[in-house]
């Protein structure tokens, strides 16, 4: 995904740089208003961060000009100043969000998604990015998120949650993930699938998460937002 930083201070575009890179982000910087506009209008970029306080033009400037000429392309705006005065300013020159100094990578990162899911519609986007309550998959990066924070995971449990949540609200056997996941002929008495099922639900329900994978007794499991019925846990 391709963003543009308008900002001007080297150490926030140090950090934003570098904390996006690790969400899958690609970070393009103008240092200023000038720049920062001519490179909105002269790329096909997916998303500007602009803050407002910028040498030359100022961000609520650049903001309007570029709505001018691109209108569905998402702005988030960065400012110091939380005062309700400057973010209705902001918001009224044409910005979708805001976000005020100091802030969280993690935050930052969890907005520029909740607007492109805004631009590009919900659950399965054209970037290849499927959701289900909290939780954000992207098949393309191969990087997963849990209330905005990166999961730690294995290849073989990213491909069993990718292989849950392309199939969301489906009850998968064993034997159907077991071909899916490891696509290989295992001893059907293996219970692989259940360990790595409880290496998952460890990382997706920590720190008090909603279960989202779910036994169907006799039958499988299932991903739901919540429970599918009382035959499950």
């Amino acid at each position: 995904m391709g963003i543009l930083l308008v900002e001007d201070e080297p150490n926030v575009v140090s950090v934003i740089k570098r904390g996006l890179a690790e969400y899958g982000f690609e970070v393009s910087v103008a240092a200023n208003g000038v720049t920062g506009l001519q490179m909105a209008l002269d790329n096909d970029f997916d998303l500007v961060i602009l803050d407002v306080m910028l040498p030359v033009m100022d961000g609520i400037q650049v903001c309007k000009l570029i709505r001018e000429h691109k209108q569905a392309i998402p702005i988030i705006m960065l400012t110091a100043l939380d005062s309700t005065e400057n973010i209705v300013s902001g918001l009224d020159s044409g910005a979708d969000d805001y976000l005020v100094k100091p802030f969280k990578i993690a935050e930052l990162a969890a907005r520029l998604r909740t607007l492109m899911r805004r631009k590009n519609g919900d659950i399965l986007h054209k970037n290849n990015t499927y959701t289900i309550n909290d939780l954000e998959l992207n098949a393309e990066s191969k990087i997963a998120y849990r209330k905005g924070e990166p999961l730690k995971l294995t290849a073989t449990e990213f491909r069993l949650l990718e292989y849950f949540v392309k199939n969301q609200n489906k009850v998968l056997s064993r034997i159907q993930i077991l071909e899916n996941v490891w696509d290989i002929d295992f001893n059907m008495g293996t219970n692989v699938v259940d360990v790595y099922i409880n290496y998952l639900r460890k990382k997706l329900e920590k720190n008090g998460a909603a279960k989202l994978i779910h036994t169907v007794f006799g039958m499988g499991y299932m991903m739901k937002d919540k429970d599918p019925d009382e035959n499950t846990k």
